[in-house]
């Protein structure tokens, strides 16, 4: 079929060539003018993945909705005003596949939600999650990922479409907690890498164990199920992301504690904002969150934050 990709970053580029791979006609959108797309189209790669020369690449928003499926890998803020160009040129009956794990910043919608304002009931919004890196897959190394939709059909026509033998998909079954599962394991991530930067690697047992806790509280507390914290949306995406030397959330929350400049996009500096608001609205405490939103954006100190989050009460944290 007609699958669109929008988005030129490590991940849109990986899906491009993970959609071909699945032989699919594809097309990779890229803003004009962008350094991103400025390189694929001359080299047809980014320096970790080459493109085969029959996906095409450029940067027309209207042929990119002239595909079934619109796969969107761009930044979560900016998944709004996209939405906004897309509703401009007009668009029916699609199907909107979010590659991003993210939320709002100030609506704290999750990602899906923001799409639905902006699509009729002709149209159909799902979500990708789960752990894997482009680095890995396309040296062949397999995972499991999940797609969820509160659409049944349109869910099982995305498994069946995409699965192939590097990537085994699951079928989701709750958009809200494989959402806010997958936004939350990016701070889980920086708080990692925090730990790397300062040495205390080791205690990152007690805070995998901590963090699914605390997201599972979060998603029951908005309606879904506490169990998917512990799916591939959440802790089966810890690996990839608070271990791989390939995780810029990880990469992120290291570099921080340390003083140096990291560039690349880290989600988890978003999703935190709004899960500490989320957490505040509802009544949760989320205390890696609190502590890891407290350090990027109140100045407290990282070391006195961990050591303060690592002497709680283990009696309160798991009830």
């Amino acid at each position: 079929m007609k699958i669109s990709v929008i988005g030129c970053g490590r991940w849109g580029v990986f899906l491009a060539w993970y959609l071909n791979r699945c032989r699919n006609s594809v097309y990779l959108y890229g803003r004009a003018g962008s350094d991103k797309l400025l390189k694929l189209q001359n080299e047809r790669t980014n320096g970790t993945i080459t493109l085969d020369q029959e996906i095409a690449v450029g940067s027309d928003l209207k042929r990119a909705l002239e595909s079934e499926v619109i796969v969107i890998a761009i930044a979560s803020q900016g998944l709004r005003s996209l939405m906004q160009e897309l509703k401009k040129i007009g668009f029916s009956h699609k199907t909107f596949v979010l590659c991003m794990k993210g939320l709002e910043v100030g609506s704290n919608k999750r990602l899906s939600e923001v799409v639905r304002e902006y699509i009729d009931n002709d149209s159909a919004v799902a979500v990708w999650l789960g752990p894997g890196h482009p680095e890995d897959f396309v040296k062949g190394i397999p995972n499991c990922m999940v797609i969820d939709s509160d659409n049944q059909q349109v869910k099982e026509f995305l498994v069946d479409s995409f699965s192939s033998d590097l990537i085994r998909f699951y079928y989701g079954n709750d958009l809200i907690g494989n959402e806010i599962g997958a936004a939350a394991k990016n701070v889980i991530g920086i708080a990692a890498g925090m730990l790397d930067g300062m040495r205390l690697s080791s205690l990152k047992g007690g805070l995998m164990s901590r963090g699914t806790r605390e997201i599972a509280r979060l998603i029951k507390a908005l309606g879904g199920s506490e169990l998917s914290a512990y799916g591939l949306c959440h802790l089966g995406d810890y690996e990839a992301t608070l271990f791989s030397p390939h995780s810029h959330n990880r990469r992120y929350g290291e570099a921080f504690v340390k003083g140096e400049r990291f560039d690349a996009l880290a989600e988890g500096c978003y999703a935190v904002k709004a899960l500490v608001r989320l957490a505040e609205q509802n009544n949760v405490e989320l205390p890696i969150c609190t502590a890891v939103n407290a350090v990027l954006y109140e100045g407290k100190s990282a070391s006195e934050m961990m050591q303060a989050l690592f002497q709680r009460s283990l009696k309160k944290e798991f009830l």
